[in-house]
């Protein structure tokens, strides 16, 4: 019986130094390792064989990039107007052994300082260009971050603002002033499109008067070269027919057939004498009437007495004029 106590306790005690002998070393992760108090060495991912009782693991970190939540504060920006920021920032330890031993824990001083940074950034500008100005203030406070944590191996790769939360009283005023600047807008859109619209309608008036004028200024042209042609065919026409006349006098019979026409013209306007005026004409006797009825009728038959070829008849004497009764 007591055999088997002994060999309980060897056992106990080889399974002891095996764990305390043989580590492995997950990967993305680093273990510090100190021996009798004092660091030793740095562990890389792998398996790894220490001193029973001298060796001890320390410190472990994750190589791994880390996300840590920066809790919502209090700020004041420089019109003096109090909002409420929280933020998310993510870092990457490089250097284990200083990570352990430069700083008592990094989280806790890395988030203190991004709040204290946080507070003085927001200080510096006002509201408005604290919803514009983010990505400004991230940068910022990745910067002196990065600074304060280089000691401890530890390396700030970004800082992000999650909410940015004023008092209700001034969320309400933001909102009323956002209204009032879409009302203007909307004023000054709409203004803006009565005054296109007023300007187009102007343009097309103006377009329709010079084309009306154009218009007008081409039916002119139109009529006048109308009336130009017309009046060079009518004078062409007239010339024409002065020629053939001349050309007709000169003919056999022409003489008399002049003759005979004045004497069908003088018949006829004294007829229309006779009916239009209320003054009667009236020849002297009425055998002047009928001497033209003669020499009409002798002009027809060709045989006027007396006269050859280039004979003239005496034209006959105006009639006297009577007052019509």
């Amino acid at each position: 019986m007591p055999g088997i106590y002994v060999l309980i306790a060897v056992a106990v005690f080889v399974a002891i130094v095996v764990a305390k002998t043989a580590v492995v070393v997950p990967q993305q992760n680093a273990y510090v390792v100190e021996r009798l108090g004092k660091f030793h060495v740095v562990l890389v991912p792998g398996f790894h064989i220490l001193l029973p009782f001298f060796d001890a693991i320390r410190y472990r970190h994750t190589l791994k990039e880390q996300a840590l939540d920066i809790p919502e504060q209090i700020c004041i920006t420089n019109d003096n107007v109090q909002v409420a920021v929280d933020g998310l920032l993510y870092l990457k330890v490089l250097d284990p052994e200083r990570a352990s031993y430069g700083i008592s824990d990094y989280y806790y001083a890395i988030t203190q300082l991004a709040q204290t940074l946080l507070r003085s950034e927001i200080g510096k500008i006002t509201l408005d260009r604290t919803f514009e100005e983010r990505g400004y203030i991230n940068s910022q406070l990745v910067q002196e971050l990065d600074k304060a944590s280089a000691p401890w191996g530890v390396k700030v790769l970004r800082y992000e603002i999650k909410n940015i939360t004023p008092p209700q009283d001034v969320l309400a005023a933001m909102e009323k002033q956002m209204r009032a600047e879409r009302e203007k807008r909307a004023v000054i859109l709409t203004s803006e499109g009565v005054r296109d619209a007023a300007i187009n309608n102007a343009e097309g008036q103006k377009q329709q008067v010079i084309k009306a004028s154009e218009a007008v200024r081409q039916k002119q042209i139109n009529e006048a070269e109308g009336q130009a042609a017309a009046i060079q065919a009518i004078a062409a026409a007239t010339a024409d027919g002065l020629r053939k006349v001349a050309e007709a006098i000169k003919a056999q019979g022409g003489v008399e057939a002049v003759q005979l026409r004045v004497a069908e013209k003088y018949i006829e306007q004294f007829g229309h004498l006779a009916k239009a005026g209320n003054t009667l004409v009236l020849p002297a006797t009425l055998s002047d009437v009928g001497s033209m009825i003669a020499l009409a009728t002798n002009v027809l038959k060709g045989s006027t007495p007396g006269a050859g070829p280039l004979a003239t008849v005496p034209a006959p004497r105006p009639p006297p004029v009577t007052p019509a009764t």
